[in-house]
Formats: C-alpha cells, sequence, structure tokens
C-alpha cells in the first residue's frame, strides 16, 4: 500500500487537475457501469456528515452499502468503504491494479483523486452494493465523481473555499457545484441563501429540484427535532449523534435525499432513527476527552470556523478555551480566526506536514491581521502540532477546554499522537 500510494501522487504533474477527460478516458477502459443507485454529495460544508448520516441510515435499513469520501485521516482504507468497513489493504491493491492497467492502454494519467474514485467504483462493482454514496472532491462540475450518473445529487451549502479553481464568489462557486445535478433526477439543495445566478443554472439543468424551506425543513424541539418533506412529516426524531446544531439542517437535508429516493430505496422510522443515533465521522466537533473537554474539528474555512464558534459558545467552559491551530497556506486564515476570535484565549500555532503549510510566522502575521495582539500568553508558537497539542495537555485544567482545528493535517496529527497514548 505504501508503494502504491507513493505511486499515485507521482503519475500526474499536479495534485489538482480540473477536467473530465482523463477520468472519462480510463473509465470508458475500464466500462465501469454501475447497476446499483448513486447518491452524489456536494457542497462546501456538511457533505462529510451528510455522507455519514446517509450511511447509518441505509445500512440499518439493511442495504449493503458503497461510501466513498475523502481526505482521509489516518489512512487511505478510509475513503473507501461499504457497511462502515474500511477497504482492506489486499482488495485496494487489487482494485488499483485494473485501474492502473486501464490507464496505460489509454496512456492517460490521472491524478491521485482521479484515480482512487475510479478505484472506489470498481470496487463497490465488484463487490456488489445495493447503493452508492460518492462525497465530491472539490467543486462539482469537474470533480472526478461527476463522471457517474446520480440518482439523486445534493449540494450542502455553497460559500467561499477554493476560490483558485471555482470562482472568488459564491455565484461562480455555486454554479459548479450544482453542476452535479442532472435533468429530471432529484437534486436536494440546502443552502439557504441561494445566489440568483444559482438557481438559474439550476433551472437550466432542470432537475426535480428539492429546495430547503420549501420542499423540506425541519423544527428544533432542543431534546428532539421534527422533519417535513415530500413524503410527509416525521415527528420526534432523535438529536443526530454528531454534535453541532448544523447537523439537524445536514439530518434533514440526508432525509430530503431518502425521501426522494423512497421507491428505490425505502426506509422505515426505526432505520432513520437508529442511522441519526449511530452516525459518526471522526474531526467534526470530535469530543475525544471531557475533563478537560478536548474537541477535533477539521473546519478549514470562515463558514466552517462560524459553525465552530457556535459550537463552541453553546458549551463554553468555566476556564481558559486553547486553540491548537495550524491551517494550509492557500486558505483564508484571518477569515477563520474572525470567525472564532471571541471563543479562543490562547492560541497555540504551529505548522502541518504538508508542502502546503503555512509558516508559523505567516499564521503570526494572519492573527494579527484579525485583530489578535499577540503576546507571550496569548500567542504561542510549536514546531509541530503535537507539540504545540503536549503543551495544551499539560497545561490545561479539568475545568479549561482544548480545541484542535483548521486542517484535515492538524487533526490527522493530533489523532495520531492520541491513539499512542
Amino acid at each position: 500500500m505504501p508503494d502504491w500510494l507513493t505511486y499515485l501522487e507521482a503519475i500526474h504533474p499536479k495534485d489538482i487537475d480540473m477536467g473530465l477527460e482523463r477520468v472519462n478516458r480510463v473509465n470508458e477502459q475500464l466500462n465501469l457501469t454501475p447497476k446499483f443507485p448513486l447518491i452524489i454529495v456536494g457542497g462546501t460544508n456538511g457533505k462529510g456528515s451528510v455522507c455519514a448520516m446517509l450511511e447509518a441510515i441505509l445500512c440499518s435499513a439493511g442495504y449493503r452499502v458503497g461510501c466513498y469520501t475523502s481526505p482521509h485521516l489516518l489512512r487511505y482504507n478510509e475513503r473507501m468503504r461499504i457497511n462502515k468497513i474500511a477497504v482492506d489493504d489486499a482488495s485496494l491493491c487489487r482494485v488499483f491494479e485494473r485501474v492502473e492497467q486501464a490507464r496505460e492502454a489509454c496512456q492517460t494519467s490521472l491524478t491521485f483523486f482521479e484515480f482512487g474514485t475510479l478505484a472506489a467504483m470498481d470496487w463497490f462493482i465488484q463487490l456488489e452494493v445495493e447503493v452508492a454514496i460518492l462525497e465530491v472532491g472539490l467543486g462539482g462540475r469537474l470533480d472526478a465523481v461527476n463522471v457517474f450518473s446520480p440518482a439523486c445529487s445534493i449540494v450542502t451549502s455553497i460559500d467561499l473555499d477554493h476560490m483558485e479553481y471555482l470562482g472568488d464568489n459564491r455565484e461562480k462557486i455555486g454554479c459548479e457545484k450544482a453542476a452535479v445535478f442532472r435533468k429530471n433526477t432529484p437534486a436536494v439543495c440546502a443552502e439557504i441563501d441561494l445566489p440568483h445566478a444559482v438557481l438559474q443554472k439550476i433551472n437550466q439543468i432542470n432537475p426535480q429540484l428539492l429546495l430547503i424551506n420549501q420542499a423540506f425543513g425541519y423544527v428544533d424541539k432542543t431534546n428532539q427535532w421534527d422533519y417535513w418533506g415530500p413524503k410527509g412529516e416525521r415527528y420526534s426524531l432523535p438529536i443526530p449523534a454528531l454534535r453541532g446544531k448544523k447537523q439537524l439542517q445536514n439530518a434533514c437535508t440526508s432525509l430530503a435525499a431518502l425521501d426522494a429516493l423512497y421507491d428505490v430505496l425505502p426506509v422505515a422510522m426505526k432505520d432513520i432513527r437508529e442511522g441519526l443515533s449511530q452516525a459518526t465521522i471522526p474531526g467534526r466537533f470530535q469530543v475525544i476527552s471531557t475533563q478537560p473537554m478536548i474537541i477535533l474539528d477539521v473546519a478549514h474555512n470562515p463558514a466552517a470556523a462560524m459553525v465552530l464558534a457556535d459550537n463552541l459558545a453553546s458549551t463554553k467552559p468555566i476556564g481558559k478555551t486553547y486553540a491548537v491551530f495550524a491551517m494550509l497556506a492557500d486558505k483564508d486564515i484571518a477569515g477563520v480566526v474572525m470567525r472564532i476570535k471571541q471563543q479562543i484565549d490562547v492560541w497555540l500555532i504551529s505548522s502541518v506536514d504538508s508542502e502546503r503549510s503555512a509558516t508559523i510566522e505567516h499564521i503570526h502575521n494572519q492573527l494579527n491581521e484579525a485583530g489578535i495582539v499577540a503576546d507571550k500568553e496569548t500567542v504561542l508558537p510549536f514546531l509541530n502540532v503535537q507539540e504545540a497539542f503536549v503543551f495544551a495537555c499539560r497545561e490545561a485544567t479539568k475545568n479549561d477546554r482544548i480545541c484542535v482545528f483548521g486542517s484535515f493535517y492538524t487533526v490527522s496529527d493530533v489523532l495520531r499522537h492520541w491513539k499512542t497514548l
């Protein structure tokens, strides 16, 4: 496996190279024609949570469920699952070999993500899943998962991220994401503030649109919630196991997609209850300790930071909040800090193990730009994320809180360390 992953990182000159021509060509060689329904899930934030809820509910209903998500936190295998169990190394190597043979036959290079997407679909077909959930990697229109024809597509949210690839405003970004919709096919859109240009784009595609607060929605009742949608109402639902206020919106989005697919993938009320109560996903307001409370969150754009800030505000400790914070240089660091700074008392800043990592100096400058007055007690630099985390654990009392956030790399570095304790 390590040899394969090293190889896949080297066969294409760019990590991200938008376009469907290459992946289409290799897919034609492989002749991947899934006979089961596909659910494509895109959006700026929330798509991982929606995938996890759909996966849990459909598994509870007894379906054989394939799920393809990215990026991974600890092992590549996390990206490909059947019935919530990650692919084993031997199976992964076999499907990699099949994709490689097809790639060589048509003399086409593939990016790391394109290669993995085809491998996942090949594995799902071989093991005869009954439904597959595919998470968009970046954007939608030119993302590798968009070579496949969905039975239902979802856009969870539209906000500013990956602007160098998708456009510099919500209108452009939203149009890229809406391109996962198909004509006369269920299309669930959970963006509450939908830009007019995106609605026009959706109307041009002419899907069977289900728009939040129009075709479906929810009512928060504190310790439970109600859903309404195309198939009627569902009352007194359990609060999702996934933590955070935003998860009710993600949950009702998942139920809207299941309503749209009811004729081919019926689920019972008990399956919905069980799935919502069991769905988990690492790194999304994940609490790994309670005294002190330690929270892991992969929030890496301003919209996600705002959601994290709201969640932190609703669980405020008696003592201090320590932030273990590192981000990638191509992200809006100042924008993230601005959204969450009121919830943080001490910033423990570092870099991550990636060529794209922001330097400590750059993060320090961005904190200043966001109005954080840096001194020896409020901003402390560390050589790496693990050192920052160890310091936080040593300093924090049981009444304090540690929040690790800023990127998948930041969270994965802490998770690796945590598993060794």
